[in-house]
């Protein structure tokens, strides 16, 4: 960790005295260039990046995309994609929910529940490979794979573009975007995977701060970018602009042999090494898109810096042939260790989280195609 000048005498501050001027010289050290920034606390065998602005969707900004991307986005909130023609994408990624549903996990056809909880579809055009498991390496991929799925949409996805042919609107707007009458689950894909590639996050008021704007950050915040830096390790997994390495990581939550049992990556790789291991999500808007982690175990910020904190979850193996045998007993990521954080630092950290969030959206639905 890097060292911070400070001067001798002490004030209180919050739930723990700080020395005094200690707030001023991390403000001094953080209003530099990121390239002078203090070291951050990351192993040696890591390849991470330097924090960053909000990068903006190249699909976004992309005029010759917008007729793609306004189909997608009809197709997106259509509820007749499914089975029963009352669930569309949206109604598990709704944008005044942070682009999630605000449960712990998905809720679909005959309200059945799902495993796993509905990742943000924020900054997805960044995203690869995709899903918790990253089974999938496109949103092209991924865009039929809720709508085929029986606890999802419930739609057979062969069957698609024929429904869809039978509705005279979507014809002429397929015909307008791709030239043609003929509605092929290859369009439909496009289509969704182009609007998607269009949701970001907005500028944050971290962004501001790196723009020059200092006072777009309190104090607070400020030592609390200084912990998720140092001290608390944070940036071994979440570190660039996106707040993400894009990589897979064990924290504990496998529940291996046990009800929840997920072994993600592993039942993709099928590699040993893999069990239990899981895609880092990026944290911008990370306030709005609770609840957190795989299972939606924690609705709040305190109880997953709690679950670091403690240096994530580390099951025990019974003293049995069989457990100590077994190659496939979940490994925790030697990343996680206990971080000593005191109460204070928990506030600055949430402080700092609250910092690269902005609020959710608000979008009009489109007019449907009849």
């Amino acid at each position: 960790m890097a060292l911070v000048a400070l001067a001798g005498s002490t004030i209180s501050w919050n739930t723990r005295p700080v020395p005094t001027g200690y707030a001023d010289s991390l403000r001094q050290l953080y209003t530099r260039p990121t390239a002078q920034w203090p070291k951050p606390d990351i192993d040696s065998n890591i390849v991470w990046k330097e924090l960053g602005l909000r990068p903006n969707s190249p699909v976004a900004a992309d005029s010759s995309q917008k007729a793609v991307a306004e189909l997608g986005k009809q197709l997106f909130f259509d509820p007749r994609l499914s089975g029963s023609n009352q669930i569309s994408c949206g109604s598990c990624h709704e944008p005044e929910l942070g682009w999630t549903n605000g449960r712990s996990t998905a809720v679909g056809h005959d309200h059945r529940t799902g495993e796993r909880n509905v990742p943000t579809l924020l900054n997805v055009w960044a995203t690869t490979p995709l899903f918790w498991d990253g089974r999938v390496k496109t949103l092209e991929e991924q865009a039929l794979s809720p709508i085929g799925n029986e606890v999802e949409m419930h739609q057979g996805v062969d069957k698609l573009p024929a429904k869809l042919s039978a509705i005279p609107g979507y014809k002429k707007e397929f015909t307008k975007v791709f030239g043609t009458q003929k509605i092929t689950g290859q369009e439909i894909a496009t289509a969704l995977a182009t609007f998607q590639r269009t949701i970001q996050s907005r500028s944050s008021r971290f962004d501001a701060f790196l723009q020059g704007r200092e006072k777009s950050l309190s104090d607070l915040e400020i030592e609390g970018l200084h912990i998720f830096r140092t001290k608390a390790r944070c940036m071994n997994c979440h570190n660039g602009p996106l707040f993400t390495d894009n990589q897979f990581h064990n924290i504990g939550l496998t529940y291996y042999k046990r009800k929840y049992e997920d072994l993600g990556l592993y039942n993709v790789t099928h590699q040993p090494q893999d069990v239990g291991k899981f895609k880092t999500p990026g944290l911008r808007d990370v306030v709005i898109t609770r609840p957190y982690m795989h299972v939606g175990l924690f609705d709040d910020l305190e109880g997953v810096i709690n679950i670091y904190n403690a240096g994530g979850g580390h099951p025990r193996r019974k003293k049995t042939p069989e457990e100590e045998k077994d190659p496939l007993y979940p490994v925790t990521s030697s990343i996680l260790r206990p971080l000593g954080l005191t109460p204070h630092e928990k506030e600055a950290l949430v402080a700092f989280l609250h910092a690269i969030s902005t609020t959710s959206y608000r979008i009009s639905r489109p007019e449907l195609p009849q």
